[in-house]
């Protein structure tokens, strides 16, 4: 279903749980920021939150109920995890076969790049341009503004220029995760770029009070200097099954450094919500961070759990050749030096780089954030892996079948990766839909009562066809027909 067919002031109005997103104009209008331009909410109206998933180590941002205090939560054991079922199931349908809408809910947000759930609905949304905003049922405001920030720019909606690099390039503020035991602390984690005094650019993981009157001054820092560029940023960072948050790093324009487990570019971080790391990490060997969790990763953007705990990542490859890939811990994803680095399927049967799920070969579906779906409200993608397509402009729904497990009919899909070079653990069928529906999709995020909702990323300046519209950008919730 085509969004421009959404009726945002139908005579019938959509169903309202809590009057999520049932927000005016004038409560949106008081936002702070760089923006020039200010979100608009639609009539539309509904609920949010939900788990991510376990690693095989760690825990949701959403998932804090069972907390008495931070300190009980961090490391706990995996089977206290919400979301943990070890007896759970890979659709054997196709995800095709039902009818995917969409509800707009929010208008004219300026380059929209993460969404996490606090445990009551309430949801935090980051801008690039350097704002978090927060909406709670009734009203939208701005809960951290960091200071040291950059403004990563953004397009006029309804433009027609392609300039591929907004002033800020691929950085800006990115991730947002809140706190396991939220809203004690009161607490969000954002990771964003900035520059230091002499002029270098790196990324940070910082911790924000929501209820703190000055919005702009974190209240800790959790992971710094994280190499930055104007490409290659990663940036998710979330809670995982045992609490521990989990932090992407791209290369940052230091592809020779990926390889050296000393250095933050091209890892996969695990550490507590302090900053240290994740007591059980891997050893890596003398010189190490104790902070990476995997290395070799080029700019990986999607991080989910399996119900049984298995940490899945999507991340973008060069010229195509995108990935999903299991995580274990200590393992080595292949980016490396020109010439050195494995991404072409035939290359990984001769090497100790840990395989990918699926490999898109020279196909480009710059894969970002990403939702393992557990929630009922769309039926069709429920135990399946959905991310968003940036330069595709689509959906990317993968089922992860067991080793032994019935598979999904493979004839309407994208790919069905059955062959020796793939992981063998799980055998990924990949479909696409809702292409040019949206545009360019950057996060797919589930709310604590099984929604699924969608922001893009259409006036970042690489947008194609149609987009930007003149609402761009939107934030979204799919409906099933």
């Amino acid at each position: 279903m085509n969004p421009d067919s959404t009726e945002r002031d139908a005579a019938t109005p959509p169903r309202s749980r809590r009057g999520f997103l049932a927000l005016t104009a004038a409560g949106v209008a008081g936002l702070a920021g760089c923006s020039t331009e200010t979100a608009t909410p639609t009539d539309g109206s509904s609920d949010g939150g939900g788990p991510d998933g376990g690693d095989g180590s760690d825990g949701d941002a959403g998932d804090g109920s069972d907390a008495a205090t931070p300190e009980s939560v961090v490391g706990r054991p995996l089977e206290e995890w919400s979301g943990y079922d070890t007896e759970w199931e890979a659709p054997t349908s196709s995800p095709l076969e039902a009818t995917l809408g969409t509800e707009v809910l929010v208008e004219n947000l300026e380059v929209p790049w993460d969404i996490a759930f606090a445990p009551d609905g309430d949801m935090f949304v980051t801008e690039r341009v350097g704002r978090v905003l927060r909406f709670d049922g009734e009203n939208v405001s701005t809960v951290a503004e960091p200071t040291e920030a950059i403004d990563a720019g953004s397009i006029e909606p309804g433009s027609d220029k392609r300039p591929w690099w907004v002033k800020g390039g691929e950085g800006g503020t990115l991730g947002v995760a809140v706190h396991p035991t939220f809203p004690d602390p009161a607490r969000i984690f954002v990771y964003y770029t900035y520059t230091n005094g002499e002029g270098t650019k790196y990324n940070k993981v910082a911790a924000f009070d929501v209820e703190s009157e000055n919005p702009g001054e974190p209240a800790g820092t959790v992971v710094d200097e994280i190499p930055a560029d104007n490409y290659h940023n990663g940036g998710r960072i979330t809670f995982g099954p045992r609490n521990y948050l989990w932090v992407t790093c791209g290369d940052g324009g230091q592809r020779g450094a990926v390889q050296d487990t000393s250095t933050l570019a091209g890892k996969i971080l695990r550490v507590t919500p302090s900053g240290d790391p994740a007591p059980d990490n891997p050893d890596l060997g003398d010189g190490a961070d104790p902070r990476v969790f995997t290395y070799g990763h080029r700019n990986p953007q999607g991080l989910v759990w399996l119900p049984d705990g298995t940490p899945v990542a999507s991340e973008h490859g060069p010229t195509g050749r995108d990935e999903i890939n299991r995580l274990e811990a200590g393992a080595n994803y292949g980016w490396a030096e020109k010439g050195e680095a494995v991404r072409e399927r035939e290359q990984y049967l001769d090497s100790d780089v840990h395989p990918p799920l699926f490999n898109t070969g020279g196909q480009s579906f710059a894969p970002t954030g990403s939702l393992f779906y557990t929630g009922d409200e769309v039926p069709a993608l429920r135990n399946r892996m959905i991310t968003g397509g940036l330069v595709s402009q689509q959906l990317i729904v993968t089922t992860l079948t067991p080793e032994g497990g019935t598979l999904p009919p493979a004839e309407d899909a994208y790919a069905q990766v059955t062959d020796d070079w793939a992981d063998q653990a799980y055998t990924a069928t990949v479909h696409t839909t809702m292409e040019n529906e949206l545009g360019r999709i950057r996060h797919v995020e589930q709310s604590p009562d099984g929604d699924i909702y969608v922001i893009t990323s259409n006036r970042d300046g690489r947008a194609k066809g149609e987009f930007p519209r003149e609402r761009d950008d939107v934030l979204v919730r799919l409906t099933q027909e």
